[in-house]
């Protein structure tokens, strides 16, 4: 992969669809973590102060609070905090007849943030950026209606480690590119423990190289179980 050419290419698609759709810039979820500082750093130089991320911490770690910000004072991006832990905490006062298990309540947090980020999407006329790479998307690793809700897939089709060379040719910070992967829906939660897979095995996979049967089998076996969170839902006159 040709990384500085990939970085313009990225950049130059970002630009146009945003003059397509008439829209005045775009929004993405700052997490803190790689993927969101690549689609900061690409959207910076995309489109300048017209790009906004925004922190959306929701009963989060403090220190994911404080990678955003030097992501965002790295590149220079306009940004809006929003803590949505009173929100999410609420629900269990409206939802009072049971607990959410903890799946739910992640996917809740998830979701929480993205009707945030559409909130303030449509009040600036921005396109919302969704930050999931070529590795998860195959697994199905995000929340349906959560994180995978978006306006533009711009990682789409990189895999982590891909992601991860951008990462390098946007001079991500080396504490964000030494990050163990988390999504952050609960202490000690890390990407891979959660998947039962790594990434370089997902992107072996992805490349059709050798790996271990029972590794292939759970990677197969994530990507059918989370089949239908990559389609629209069905209807009748699909199937009649």
């Amino acid at each position: 992969m040709r990384v500085d050419q990939e970085v313009a290419n990225l950049s130059s698609w970002l630009q146009k669809q945003v003059e397509a759709a008439g829209a005045q810039g775009v929004t993405f979820g700052l997490s803190g973590g790689l993927d969101s500082a690549v689609v900061a750093g690409l959207a910076v130089r995309a489109l300048g102060s017209k790009a906004l991320g925004l922190i959306l911490p929701c009963e989060s770690a403090p220190e994911d609070r404080e990678d955003a910000l030097l992501v965002a004072k790295t590149f220079n991006l306009p940004v809006r905090e929003y803590d949505l832990t009173p929100i999410f905490r609420q629900f269990s006062t409206v939802i009072g007849d049971f607990v959410p298990n903890r799946l739910a309540q992640a996917n809740l947090k998830a979701r929480l943030r993205m009707n945030t980020l559409y909130l303030v999407a449509n009040h600036f006329n921005s396109l919302v950026v969704g930050t999931s790479n070529l590795s998860e998307i195959t697994v199905g690793y995000f929340t349906k209606w959560g994180d995978s809700a978006c306006d533009l897939w711009l990682l789409a089709n990189y895999s982590k480690g891909q992601v991860r060379q951008l990462a390098q040719a946007l001079q991500v910070p080396e504490r964000i590119l030494n990050k163990v992967p988390t999504a952050g829906l609960w202490p000690g939660q890390t990407d891979e423990s959660e998947l039962g897979v790594s990434y370089q095995e997902i992107e072996a996979y992805l490349n059709d190289e050798f790996l271990p049967l029972q590794v292939k089998r759970r990677i197969r076996e994530l990507s059918a179980k989370n089949e239908h969170k990559r389609r629209f839902p069905p209807s009748p006159e699909q199937d009649i």
